[in-house]
């Protein structure tokens, strides 16, 4: 069987695995909670997103991955993290341009996955040069993409007074 293949089946069963808890666990809990409230909680997986650098680290990839693959998605997942951080304090602190600062961070880290996922597929990329970092595509960026479009469903949802 094709490698490539497997990793889709990998990346693809993900989002059918997360998507499924979210479904069933975490958007009917947050969908009833206040909207800043449950947007702090999904801002709060992006802050860990600094474990995109290790796309930078000698041994942890392999030489061979293109740097159009390793280097914007490392430098996107750290501004996504940074957002994130900023994000949960302004909405903990109530400031007036907390939900603006939240549209950043789903925007930019919402791109910077994407872009990541295009840049694999059209550089047609092994998925074992990935290295030790195989898991972040193949395990984390699916939920944190889903956690997006929960983020997205919330912003978009009427403010309810």
């Amino acid at each position: 069987m094709e490698l490539r293949f497997v990793f889709l089946l990998d990346v693809a069963g993900t989002f059918l695995a997360f998507g499924v808890l979210a479904g069933l666990y975490i958007w009917p809990r947050l969908r009833a909670l206040p909207r800043s409230e449950a947007l702090r909680i999904l801002s709060l997986p992006h802050m860990f997103r600094f474990e995109g650098l290790s796309f930078l680290f000698p041994g942890v990839v392999s030489p061979l991955l293109p740097a159009a693959v390793s280097i914007p998605p490392a430098w996107g997942d750290f501004g996504a993290a940074i957002l994130a951080l900023v994000s949960v304090a302004a909405l903990t602190r109530r400031w007036s341009f907390a939900i603006p600062l939240v549209w950043l961070l789903n925007v930019w880290g919402t791109i910077d996955l994407l872009n990541a996922y295009y840049q694999g597929i059209s550089l047609n990329i092994n998925a074992g040069l990935f290295g030790a970092a195989f898991y972040l595509p193949g395990l984390v960026v699916p939920p944190l993409l889903i956690v997006h479009v929960m983020a997205f469903m919330l912003l978009v949802r009427p403010r309810v007074h």
